[in-house]
């Protein structure tokens, strides 16, 4: 299965805050005080993507959980129900 180019991961900056990253680049797609404030970023950065997962680091660098995130314009309104 294709890694999909959408995917973000949510983790801390050496220099504090926390950076929303695409895997593989060189720079954040966005950068925040605080690690839900990157989290709603990374959903919507992702649900304007066209979709995809959401990976959550803690502190340490470990996932600690994932979202799965819905086309931004799908007209279904389907939810992650966890």
């Amino acid at each position: 299965m294709a890694q999909n180019p959408n995917n973000r991961h949510v983790v801390p900056n050496a220099n504090g805050g926390w950076d929303v990253v695409k895997p593989g680049a060189s720079r954040a797609s966005a950068h925040t005080d605080t690690q839900q404030q990157a989290i709603d970023r990374g959903r919507t950065i992702v649900g304007n993507a066209g979709g995809g997962e959401l990976r959550i680091s803690g502190r340490d660098g470990r996932i600690r959980d994932s979202d799965t995130i819905a086309p931004g314009n799908d007209p279904r309104r389907s939810r992650d129900t966890r």
